[in-house]
């Protein structure tokens, strides 16, 4: 039964969680980080959030994994294909202008949507001009990213999307199989750069010519997603684009006047060269 007492309980715990290891979940939304508790409490055998609290403060192995209740790690290549085309039929039209690009993947996870980004550059001629930049919280997720491994039988599905998504190949020409998994060819984030950064607590840093945030901030409130977007606008390149999911928007922000809706079915924003305010 649900009480005042577990709410003071999960505060305190997400208080203690952010003096203690430094990663700030107080403005995520609370419905959701209570779920994502709640299953924690059943893997550590915690009967209250008091409980996960003293463990998480006296044994600090316990956090990574904590960690990985509390950031969500589920994606999968070229997700919401109609995304990815649009992308290839109308924003790269406008990056093939630039000597030069930067690409920011906000909350890269595992890193399905970085290599659905640098195969597709690849297959637009853009691979050579474009540093990428993909982040997360989650070490481990880096790792992941970087890595490039995935079941093999997630494929078919990946395979599906790619296809969807304007493919010119076969997906599996960018993947070598073996021991029941896939693992994407190296030489695709041979310009990318890993870095550990919160959308939370962290700064701007480059000016990039595409960030793409997908399915990061449906987690946050409506404070903490306002931050995030005045960190996105304060990044981006004057007519730099922002790319969100389908479940985001920018319209009710305090950062929706710097951009122009550029696909408003896709969640496709272009930053305006000048905007009031």
């Amino acid at each position: 039964m649900h009480t005042d007492s577990d709410d003071i309980e999960l505060r305190l715990l997400i208080e203690a969680i952010y003096h203690k290891y430094h990663y700030d979940f107080r403005n995520y939304a609370m419905a959701s980080v209570k779920r994502r508790l709640i299953k924690a409490c059943e893997n550590f055998s915690c009967r209250s959030y008091s409980m996960l609290q003293d463990l998480v403060m006296h044994d600090e192995d316990v956090f990574p994994e904590l960690l990985s209740y509390l950031t969500v790690q589920v994606s999968e290549m070229f997700r919401d294909p109609s995304y990815f085309l649009s992308l290839r039929k109308n924003v790269v039209p406008h990056l093939k202008t630039y000597p030069s690009l930067k690409v920011w993947v906000a909350g890269c996870s595992a890193g399905e949507e970085l290599y659905s980004l640098a195969i597709l550059f690849r297959e637009e001629g853009l691979e050579e001009r474009t540093m990428f930049y993909a982040t997360d919280i989650n070490q481990d997720a880096l790792k992941k990213a970087q890595a490039g491994v995935y079941k093999l039988d997630r494929m078919p599905l990946f395979s599906q999307n790619y296809q969807k998504s304007g493919g010119k190949h076969s997906l599996s020409e960018y993947y070598t199989a073996a021991y029941g998994n896939a693992k994407f060819d190296k030489s695709l984030t041979k310009r990318t750069v890993f870095s550990d950064h919160s959308l939370v607590t962290d700064s701007v840093f480059g000016e990039m010519n595409l960030i793409s945030c997908r399915n990061v901030l449906i987690y946050f409130n409506r404070d903490l997603q306002d931050r995030a977007f005045s960190l996105f606008k304060d990044s981006l390149a004057p007519r730099g684009f922002l790319g969100l999911g389908s479940k985001e928007t920018l319209r009710f922000s305090e950062s929706h006047k710097a951009f122009d809706e550029f696909d408003r079915k896709e969640r496709i924003y272009q930053k305006k060269t000048r905007y009031a305010g």
